[in-house]
C-alpha cells in the first residue's frame, strides 16, 4: 500500500467551500459514496446522484485540484467537498493505487507538470501603448477635476446625487481607462442614501480623488514606489507575471484572518498573513464573479506555511501573491510579538502607511492582551495600560466579546479612519473568525464640520477662508493657490490626512471579567457538531442534549453567541443551551439587550455540577437561603427543583413560607415545579393558590390538583358532574349544565377558559366548556357509580353510552384530558382503542398511546401494515427512543415493501416522496446499530430513489453514532 496523507481537518475542508450552500449540500451527500479510496496524493470516489450513473469525483491534494463529472460550475463542487469531508472523517480506506477513472486524470496532471513550460509571449506593452493610455487617463482625470470643482462650487446640497449622475462620470472614467476611480464613484450614490453623514463622506471622497488627480499630473516627479501606488489607485493593470518578478520574501506565514465580501455579484476574498519571523503583513486578494468560487490554495485561518511571497509594487506594499512553497500548511498555537503588537504600534504603522500612500484606507494590525469593552462610548479594545481603540460604528463583534469574556485576548484586524475593524481573535491557541462584515456606518468628525458646511453650501455662496484649521494644515494650505473650490478640496484632503494619521488612543476601563467555569470543555468535534445541528435546526438535537447532559460540559466560548441566539428564539432548546453556556453565557447575555430576558432563566451557580447535592450544613443553609432570597428567577427555580427532587417536604415548606410574599410574575412558575413529586401533602398550598388573583396561578393550581384524584378538589368536581349527568338504564345520557355557576365552582376555575368552546368545538355554547372542565378535573374512579358499574368496567361501559350530540365531543375530550392528567392506564387503553378525539385534540391520541404498557404499544405497532403508514407515523413518537428492536425491524420491513412496490409499479403511489415523513422519523429514532443492515437493504433495492433514500438513512444512523461517540 502506498504512503497515505494525513487527512485534512474539517476546518481545512470548510475553508475550500465556495459558499455556505455548497458546504451544506456536501454534508447531505455523505451517505451516497461508494468505491472511495486514497493513495499518495489523491482521494477519489463515486457519488450516487439523481441519475443512474454515479458522479466521479477526484481530488489531487498537491494542488489542490478537483475533478468531478457533475455539471456544476463551482470549484470545488459539492461532490468533491463531500468527498473531502468523508476523507477528513476517516471513512475513506487506503488503496494501493487509484481507481482507473482517477488514475487517468492524475496521470494527465503529472505529465502536464513534468512538461517543460511553454514560452509565453511577451506581455509587456510597448512604450507607445503606455504613453497612449497615460494620455487618455490624464484627459479623463482633467475632466474629473472639473466635475469635482463644479460639485464643490455649486454646493453638495444643490448638486445632482442620483445614480445616473454618478454613473455618467464613472462611465467617462472607464472610457479614460481609470477603472478604480470609476469603482469609487459608483459606490457613492449608495453611500449617500444609506449614510446619515453623507456630506462629510462626499467631501472626504472628493478630496481624495482631487489629491489623486494632482499626483497623477506630477507622476514623473515622484519616487517609483509612489508612482506604482498611484497607478494602482487609478486602475492601471498589474499582471501576475510582473508581480512574480518582484523580490521574493520568505517566511513562515501565519494565516490570521479571512473575509469574503460581495459587490455587484463580484465576490472578493481577502486573507491576512503575517510573517512569524519578520512580523510583516501581507494581503491576498482573490475575485470570483457570480459565485464565491475561490481556489483552495489559501490555507485556512489558524494555519502557517513556509512559503515565498511576492509583493505588488507600491509605496505602502501590502498586497502579495504566492510564490514557491517550501512545506504544507500546519496549525499554529502561538503568535510571536514581533513587528509591534500594541495600540501605539498599530497607530504608528497606520500613520507611516499614510505618509507613504495618502490614499491608503486601512492597515492591518495585531493587538495582543486587549480586552473588548462595550460601554457608554460604544465598542472599544482596551489594553493593559488603559489605552483604547474604538471600533467602527455598526460593528457588533459579539463573538469577540464572548471569546474574551472580559479577559485579555489577541485580535487581528484593520485600523481605519473610523476605528479598528476586528477580523479574528486568537485565544487558547486557536484562531476564531469573528463573522463580521466590512463596516459601512460612519460617525461625524467634528474637526471637519466647518469644511463640510462650506462644501454643503458651495464656495460660490460661502468662503472657506475663515475656517479653523490645525496649525500644520494651515501652514501648508497657502502654498497652493487656485480658485476657492480647488483650495477647499486641497484643504479638506490635507485636514483629513492630518486627522487620520494623527489619531491618538483613548482611555477606557476594563469590565469585570466573567467568572471561570470549572466544568469540562465540550470536545471540539462535539462542539462543531452542535454548531451545525443548531444552524440546521436538526431533529437530532434532543438526542444530542440527552446524551450530553450526564457529562455536564461547558460550551466553547466562541459558540456562546450562536447558542444564546438559538435559546432566545426557541424555548424548547433554552434550558439545555443555557446550561451549556454556563457562567460565560450569563455574563454575555447581561450585555446584549436581545438576550437580556435570558439572564433570569440561567440555572443557579450552585448547580454547575450535576454531582453536587444540596448542602445540609450551616454554610450550605446560608448559601441556599441566599439563592432563594436574592437569586434570579432562573436560579431560584433551579435551586427549588433540586431541593424538591431530594427533599420534597423541605421544598414545600420553603415555598409555603414564601408564598404570601412572592411577586405575581414567578408564582405560577414556582407552583408548577410541584409537579415533580406531587403528593397529597401539596394539596393545602394548591388550595390556597385557588384564591390567588392571577388567572395563570389559579390555572396552574387546578392543573396540579387534577393529578391528585383523592384531593378535595377532585371530590368537588365529581359532585358537580354527578349532579349534571344522568345515565338511564338503556345507556342514554342526559346532561343539564347550569348557565350560572355557584361561587365554589368559580373558585375552582371552571369559568377561566371562556373562549375554549369556540376554539375547540366551534361553538359559542359556554356550557360545553363548563362540562368539559368539570369532567377533565373529575377523578376517573368517580365514574363507576355514575355509569352504574364496577370501577374496572367503568371505562369500557362509559364508551358504550349514547351521548347527547351537543355534549358528546366535550365529554370524550374531558375523559381524555382526565386520563392524561391522572395517567390511568386502563382508561388510556379503552380510549385509545375506541374513542375518536376531536380534530383539534388528535395529538392527544399520541399521548394516550404513551400511557399504554410497553408491550401493548409494541403490539399495536406490529399490527399495522404498509397501508396504515399514516397511523404508524402518528403514534411512533409515542415510543421510547430509540425504537425497540421489534418496532425497528417492522418499520424497515414496511419500508422495504414500499420500495419493492415502487420498483414493480412506479405509479403505485409508494414513492420516497410519499413516505418522507416516516423516513425522517426513522433517521431520528432507529437504533444506530442498524446502519449496516440498511446499507445492505439499499444495495438490494432496485428503485434508484429508494436506494438513495436508504443510503441516506444509513448515513444518518452512522452520523448519529458518530455524534454520540464524540461526546465520550
Amino acid at each position: 500500500m502506498t504512503e497515505q496523507r494525513t487527512p485534512w481537518t474539517e476546518d481545512q475542508v470548510r475553508a475550500l467551500a465556495p459558499d455556505a450552500s455548497s458546504l451544506a449540500a456536501a454534508r447531505k451527500l455523505a451517505g451516497r459514496w461508494r468505491e472511495t479510496g486514497t493513495a499518495d496524493n489523491a482521494v477519489w470516489g463515486l457519488c450516487q446522484g439523481s441519475g443512474a450513473k454515479p458522479y466521479q469525483a477526484i481530488v489531487d491534494l498537491d494542488g489542490p485540484a478537483y475533478k468531478c463529472s457533475c455539471p456544476s460550475r463551482k470549484f470545488p463542487c459539492k461532490h468533491t467537498l463531500s468527498l473531502l469531508l468523508t476523507w477528513s472523517g476517516g471513512q475513506t480506506p487506503g488503496r494501493d493505487a487509484p481507481a482507473d477513472f482517477a488514475a487517468e486524470w492524475l496521470a494527465g496532471r503529472a505529465a502536464k507538470a513534468a512538461a517543460p513550460p511553454k514560452a509565453k509571449a511577451a506581455s509587456t506593452p510597448s512604450q507607445a501603448t503606455v504613453e497612449q493610455r497615460r494620455t487618455r487617463v490624464a484627459a479623463g482625470l482633467t475632466e474629473l477635476e472639473v466635475w469635482l470643482t463644479d460639485q464643490i462650487r455649486t454646493g453638495l446640497a444643490q448638486t445632482d446625487r442620483s445614480y445616473a449622475a454618478y454613473e455618467a462620470i464613472a462611465a467617462r472614467m472607464v472610457d479614460a481607462q481609470a477603472p478604480r476611480i470609476a469603482e469609487t464613484l459608483r459606490r457613492l450614490p449608495t453611500a449617500v442614501v444609506t449614510t446619515e453623514h453623507w456630506p462629510e463622506l462626499l467631501l472626504r471622497e472628493y478630496a481624495r480623488l482631487h489629491l489623486l488627480v494632482l499626483a497623477h499630473r506630477r507622476l514623473d516627479a515622484l519616487p517609483e514606489p509612489l508612482q506604482a501606488g498611484i497607478r494602482t489607485h487609478v486602475g492601471y493593470p498589474t499582471t501576475a507575471e510582473s508581480v512574480l518578478t518582484e523580490p521574493a520574501v520568505r517566511d513562515r506565514w501565519l494565516v490570521l484572518g479571512m473575509r469574503v465580501s460581495e459587490e455587484e455579484r463580484l465576490h472578493t476574498r481577502r486573507t491576512w498573513l503575517r510573517g512569524r519571523s519578520s512580523g510583516r503583513w501581507a494581503l491576498l486578494i482573490e475575485h470570483s464573479f457570480a459565485t464565491p468560487n475561490f481556489t483552495g490554495e489559501v490555507p485556512a485561518p489558524g494555519s502557517e506555511v513556509d512559503a515565498e511571497l511576492h509583493y505588488y509594487p507600491g509605496a505602502a506594499s501590502l498586497r502579495a501573491q504566492w510564490g514557491t512553497r517550501h512545506g504544507v500548511p500546519e496549525p499554529f498555537t502561538t503568535i510571536p510579538a514581533v513587528g509591534g503588537t500594541t495600540i501605539d504600534a498599530a497607530l504608528d504603522a497606520y500613520a507611516a502607511g499614510l505618509s507613504n500612500d495618502p490614499w491608503l484606507r486601512a492597515w492591518p494590525a495585531l493587538l495582543t492582551d486587549v480586552v473588548p469593552v462595550l460601554d457608554e462610548n460604544g465598542w472599544q479594545l482596551v489594553a493593559a495600560d488603559g489605552t483604547a481603540l474604538p471600533l467602527p460604528a455598526g460593528v457588533r463583534p459579539w463573538r469577540l466579546i464572548a471569546v474574551a469574556g472580559g479577559h485579555p485576548v489577541t485580535v487581528c484586524g484593520e485600523w481605519r479612519a473610523d476605528g479598528f475593524d476586528p477580523v479574528s481573535v486568537f485565544s487558547g491557541g486557536e484562531v476564531s473568525d469573528l463573522e463580521t462584515d466590512f463596516p459601512t456606518d460612519t460617525t461625524p468628525t467634528p474637526a471637519l464640520a466647518e469644511l463640510v458646511s462650506v462644501a454643503l453650501l458651495g464656495t460660490a455662496r460661502r468662503s472657506a477662508d475663515g475656517v479653523h484649521l490645525d496649525a500644520a494644515v494651515a501652514t501648508a494650505v497657502p502654498q497652493h493657490a487656485g480658485e476657492p473650490a480647488t483650495r477647499l478640496l486641497h484643504t479638506a484632503a490635507l485636514q483629513d490626512l492630518y486627522l487620520r494619521g494623527g489619531q491618538l488612543p483613548r482611555t477606557a476601563s476594563k469590565p469585570e471579567p466573567a467568572v471561570d467555569d470549572s466544568r469540562p470543555l465540550l470536545p471540539r468535534p462535539a462542539a462543531d457538531r452542535l454548531s451545525r445541528l443548531l444552524a440546521d435546526k436538526s431533529p437530532f438535537l434532543p438526542e444530542w442534549f440527552a446524551a450530553a447532559t450526564p457529562f455536564d460540559f461547558r460550551l466553547p466560548d466562541v459558540l456562546c453567541v450562536q447558542a444564546l441566539s438559538a435559546a432566545a428564539s426557541d424555548a424548547a432548546l433554552r434550558a439545555p443551551l443555557l446550561r451549556l453556556t454556563g457562567r460565560r453565557g450569563r455574563w454575555l447575555a447581561a450585555r446584549n439587550p436581545a438576550w437580556a430576558k435570558l439572564v433570569d432563566e440561567f440555572p443557579s451557580e450552585t448547580s454547575t455540577s450535576r454531582t453536587q447535592t444540596p448542602a445540609t450544613n450551616d454554610a450550605g443553609a446560608v448559601m441556599a437561603q441566599d439563592v432563594w432570597l436574592f437569586g434570579t428567577s432562573g436560579e431560584r427555580k433551579d435551586w427549588f427543583t433540586r431541593i424538591r427532587r431530594d427533599d420534597p417536604a423541605s421544598a414545600l415548606a420553603v415555598l409555603t413560607s414564601a408564598w404570601p410574599k412572592e411577586s405575581w410574575p414567578v408564582k405560577a412558575e414556582l407552583l408548577a415545579l410541584l409537579a415533580d413529586g406531587l403528593s397529597s401533602a401539596d394539596e393545602a398550598l394548591l388550595e390556597r393558590a385557588l384564591d390567588d388573583r392571577r388567572g395563570d396561578v389559579r390555572r396552574t393550581a387546578t392543573t396540579l390538583l387534577n393529578k391528585l384524584p383523592d384531593a378535595a378538589f377532585g371530590q368537588r368536581m365529581a359532585a358537580l358532574v354527578a349532579s349534571w349527568i344522568r345515565v338511564a338504564g338503556d345507556g342514554t345520557v342526559e346532561v343539564a349544565v347550569p348557565a350560572e355557576l355557584d361561587a365554589q365552582a368559580r373558585r375552582d376555575g371552571i369559568t377561566d377558559a371562556t373562549d375554549q368552546a369556540k376554539l375547540r368545538w366551534d361553538t359559542p355554547d359556554s356550557t360545553i366548556t363548563t362540562l368539559h372542565q368539570a369532567i377533565a378535573a373529575t377523578p376517573l374512579t368517580a365514574w363507576a357509580p355514575i355509569v352504574h358499574t364496577t370501577e374496572a368496567e367503568a371505562a369500557s361501559t362509559a364508551l358504550t353510552l349514547s351521548l347527547p350530540p351537543r355534549y358528546a365531543k366535550a365529554i370524550v375530550d374531558g375523559w381524555v384530558d382526565a386520563t392524561l392528567a391522572q395517567r390511568d392506564t386502563g382508561w388510556a387503553r379503552a380510549l385509545f382503542a375506541h374513542a375518536t378525539p376531536t380534530e383539534q385534540a388528535v395529538l392527544r391520541r399520541r399521548e394516550l398511546f404513551t400511557l399504554l404498557d410497553a408491550a401493548d404499544r409494541i403490539e399495536h405497532v406490529l399490527d399495522l401494515d404498509a397501508h396504515q403508514l399514516n397511523e404508524l407515523h402518528a403514534i411512533l413518537p409515542g415510543l421510547d427512543h430509540p425504537w425497540p428492536a421489534q418496532v425497528a425491524t417492522h418499520v424497515l420491513r414496511l419500508l422495504g415493501e414500499r420500495a419493492r412496490t415502487t420498483a414493480r409499479a412506479p405509479h403505485a403511489n409508494a414513492g420516497v416522496y410519499t413516505d418522507r415523513a416516516l423516513l425522517t422519523a426513522a433517521s431520528v429514532h432507529l437504533p444506530v446499530a442498524l446502519a449496516s443492515r440498511i446499507t445492505a437493504l439499499a444495495d438490494t433495492t432496485e428503485d434508484p430513489a429508494w436506494q438513495q433514500a436508504f443510503h441516506r438513512l444509513a448515513h444518518d444512523l452512522t452520523d448519529r453514532a458518530t455524534m454520540l461517540e464524540e461526546l465520550r
